[in-house]
């Protein structure tokens, strides 16, 4: 059976990610991240998530706090949302970067041909490196600096979610009877999701104008 290393953080979009890449008919590996992030709930999120699909190989790296970022220093504070295009202070410095490039060597020790991200270009939060031209950078390092890639088979990144609004991501994710139930979003980590940050904004706006109800409790909704 193919097999794919898939991101997975226990949020709405790396949980619809998933649930693709087993639909696409592979073996996941789902891989999450300890990055002192004070959201660290969803990584609870992502263990349960694996657990639904009975996945048995589930692998959580701990990374030493990069800092520079809302979500990984206590002392900044979560913003609440504000719908501009500057990038963020919940941005994590060269996350993705990070996160790809051991999902690369990953994927070759257990002989994956793929790596599932659900990046997104279009309802998202100003990320950097959520972009279309990141990916594409992305991919080309694997091939030249991957032994798989100069031996003529290289990592193929799939990006399922580019270029979905959040809406649409919603009803890939009812579709393909994703456990949203099981998922966070929220920035402040907290037991109930805060309903007012860009993520839970985001999520929330998604939610109804696919016409569904988010399954998860908010604090303010």
């Amino acid at each position: 059976m193919k097999k794919a290393v898939v991101l997975l953080s226990g949020g709405l979009d790396s949980t619809t990610c998933l649930s693709v890449a087993i639909k696409d008919g592979y073996e996941a590996y789902p891989l999450s991240f300890d990055y002192s992030q004070r959201h660290k709930k969803e990584l609870d999120c992502a263990r349960k998530i694996s657990e639904y699909y009975n996945i048995k190989n589930h692998k959580v790296i701990k990374i030493d706090n990069v800092g520079g970022s809302a979500l990984t220093d206590m002392a900044i504070d979560v913003p609440e949302y504000k719908g501009t295009s500057d990038i963020p202070v919940t941005y994590v410095p060269a996350r993705n970067i990070m996160f790809l490039s051991y999902a690369a060597g990953y994927a070759e020790v257990v002989g994956a041909e793929a790596i599932y991200i659900g990046v997104n270009a279009i309802d998202y939060s100003g990320y950097p490196d959520c972009r279309p031209e990141f990916i594409s950078a992305f991919q080309e390092m694997i091939r030249v600096g991957t032994k798989s890639g100069v031996e003529g088979n290289p990592l193929k990144i799939i990006t399922p979610l580019l270029k979905l609004s959040k809406a649409e991501i919603i009803k890939l994710a009812n579709d393909s009877k994703a456990p949203l139930e099981l998922t966070t979003s929220c920035y402040k980590g907290g037991d109930k999701a805060c309903g007012i940050c860009d993520s839970c904004i985001l999520r929330l706006k998604g939610f109804a104008e696919a016409g569904l109800k988010d399954p998860i409790e908010y604090q303010n909704r």
